[in-house]
């Protein structure tokens, strides 16, 4: 992904010549296979993750064995790149939500080189604001619209990373992603595709009219974009 030409990641791509060549030699492809843990709250972090395909889901969870989504990384962003400048320690859980690959390092290596490059060290900082911009926004979202439109901008979101009009998603894996009950979002998935917007399959969800989804999807879908856009200069 990194050794010949551009790279996949957005945030890869933004860096010049010289500050990728500091990083190539620490870089290696790995596969994010479904469900892995690439982070896990309060424990130390071992390496950064540079998507280039798939997605990820940074998680926080409550006491009750509950968890709500406060961010889904991709090709756009870095996996564990404010913690690694920080104290090393994850402070949310993140999870392989759709397989893909990534460019990974050491955490060592990343100090290293961010100690080396001011523009990389700027760079990762800008996304971790606007990583803290999605989080809020998630918040007030989740706090504020109902399940369909929150579903909505969920399942853009996820397009935007895949590249993909299919997602394999199952009820129960959303709901518990947006924070509600399995049947809410049973509900709300009928009425998406009773409207000719999805189509739901056990395991499965289609996107028909990308359109309709937009116009159902809350402001919240708009607004995490142009703060990526504004803090980091790009959007999926």
């Amino acid at each position: 992904m990194i050794a010949s030409g551009r790279p996949s990641n957005q945030l890869l791509q933004m860096l010049d010549a010289a500050d990728l060549d500091l990083l190539r030699p620490h870089l290696a492809t790995v596969e994010m296979v479904r469900k892995s843990v690439l982070g896990e709250a309060g424990a130390a972090l071992r390496y950064v993750y540079f998507p280039h395909s798939g997605s990820v889901s940074i998680t926080v969870g409550l006491s009750e064995g509950q968890m709500i989504e406060v961010a889904m990384l991709g090709r756009d962003s870095v996996v564990g790149g404010g913690a690694a400048l920080a104290g090393g320690i994850a402070p949310t859980d993140a999870v392989v939500l759709f397989p893909g690959t990534a460019s990974v390092l050491e955490i060592a290596a990343f100090r290293t080189v961010a100690a080396a490059s001011a523009p990389f060290r700027q760079l990762m900082v800008r996304h971790e604001q606007a990583l803290l911009a999605h989080a809020q926004q998630s918040l007030l979202c989740n706090t504020l619209h109902p399940v369909e439109a929150r579903l909505a901008r969920w399942l853009l979101r996820a397009r935007d990373l895949s590249d993909s009009e299919i997602l394999p998603l199952t009820q129960e894996a959303l709901a518990q992603m947006l924070g509600v009950r399995r049947n809410a979002v049973s509900l709300v998935a009928h009425a998406l595709q009773r409207a000719g917007i999805i189509h739901y399959s056990r395991g499965q969800i289609e996107i028909l009219n990308l359109r309709a989804l937009e116009t159902t999807s809350c402001d919240c879908y708009s607004a995490v974009k142009a703060h990526h856009l504004r803090l980091v200069g790009t959007v999926p």
